[in-house]
C-alpha cells in the first residue's frame, strides 16, 4: 500500500501540499494527475463513487507519489471499515462536532487494542501476503486519520478534539462552518475566518497536520497557505477542468479581440 512518509515528510519540511478532490468515475483521471500532484481526495461524501470505484482510484495512484485521501460520507466504522480494507491509507471523516466523534473516528480505522476494527483486509493485506500481529500494528501506526471541523460546536470543542491520542490531523471545511455559524454562502465572512485562524492557530501548536477544502483560484490557495494550512484540496477534478477551458477560450477571445 502506499506509504505516509513522502507526504507528511514535505509538510514536516515546512512546504505546502497541493491536491483535488475526485468526483469522476473514471479512474483515468486519478490516473492522469498521479505524480503532479501531492495527494488526491476521493470524495465519498458528495459524489455517486460506489467502493468499487473507490477502489479504482486508489489502484490509479499505484506506483506514483501522490498520497490517496479517501472521505467517507458519515462517522461510521461501517464505512469506514471497508475503505481501510480496499487499501486507503489515509481518510476524511465529515462533520465531527465533539471528543467523543473524534474518538470513534479514531478506534474506527485502528485494530485491537488501540481501535475496533474489524480484522478482513483484502488488498490493504497484499491479499493475504501480509498478516499477523506485526500488520496489524503497522496498520495502526502508519493509517492517517483526518477529521473535519466544519460546524461551531467542533470549534468550541477543537481543544478536546486535537488531543484525541491518534488523531493525524483536521480539515477545516469553510462553506458548513459558515453555515453552521449563521453565515450561509459566506465562508469569508470575518467572524468565519476568526474561527478558522483559532482552528489553525491551535491545530499548529498541537502539532497535528492541517488541511483545508479550497477554491483552485491562487489568491485564495496564497492566502490558506499564509493562514498556516499545510495541504490545501484546490476545487475538484471538474473545476480544473472547467476553469481551464474558460479561461483559455476568454485568453484567445482577448487575444483576438473576438
Amino acid at each position: 500500500m502506499p506509504k505516509l512518509e513522502p507526504f507528511r515528510e514535505k509538510m514536516l519540511r515546512g512546504e505546502i501540499c497541493f491536491g483535488t478532490a475526485i468526483t469522476f468515475t473514471d479512474p483515468t483521471i486519478t490516473e492522469s494527475l498521479a505524480g503532479d500532484l501531492d495527494f488526491v481526495w476521493i470524495d465519498g461524501e458528495h459524489n455517486a463513487l460506489s467502493l468499487e470505484t473507490i477502489q479504482l482510484h486508489l489502484l490509479a495512484v499505484k506506483g506514483s507519489t501522490t498520497f490517496p485521501l479517501v472521505r467517507v460520507a458519515w462517522n461510521d466504522p461501517v464505512l469506514l471499515k471497508p475503505v481501510l480494507d480496499i487499501g486507503a491509507p489515509g481518510v476524511v471523516i465529515p462533520l465531527i462536532r465533539t471528543a467523543e466523534d473524534a474518538r470513534l473516528a479514531v478506534a474506527a480505522c485502528r485494530y485491537p487494542p488501540q481501535g475496533i476494527r474489524g480484522f478482513g483486509p483484502r488488498r490493504a493485506s497484499r491479499f493475504g501476503r501480509d498478516g499477523g500481529p506485526e500488520f496489524c500494528q503497522q496498520a495502526n501506526d502508519s493509517i492517517m486519520v483526518n477529521v473535519q471541523i466544519e460546524h461551531a460546536e467542533a470549534v468550541k470543542n477543537v481543544d478536546a478534539i486535537l488531543a484525541t491520542e491518534g488523531l493525524s490531523g483536521v480539515v477545516i471545511g469553510p462553506n458548513d462552518l459558515a453555515a453552521s455559524m449563521g453565515h450561509t454562502g459566506r465562508p469569508n465572512h470575518p467572524e468565519v475566518f476568526h474561527a478558522i485562524d483559532t482552528v489553525i492557530a491551535k491545530a499548529r501548536a498541537a502539532k497535528k497536520f492541517i488541511g483545508v477544502g479550497s477554491s483552485a483560484e491562487p489568491d485564495a490557495l496564497c492566502d490558506w497557505a499564509r493562514r498556516g494550512v499545510q495541504w490545501i484540496m484546490m476545487g475538484a477534478d471538474f473545476v480544473l477542468l472547467r476553469k481551464m477551458a474558460v479561461e483559455t477560450i476568454a485568453a484567445v477571445k482577448a487575444d483576438l479581440r473576438v
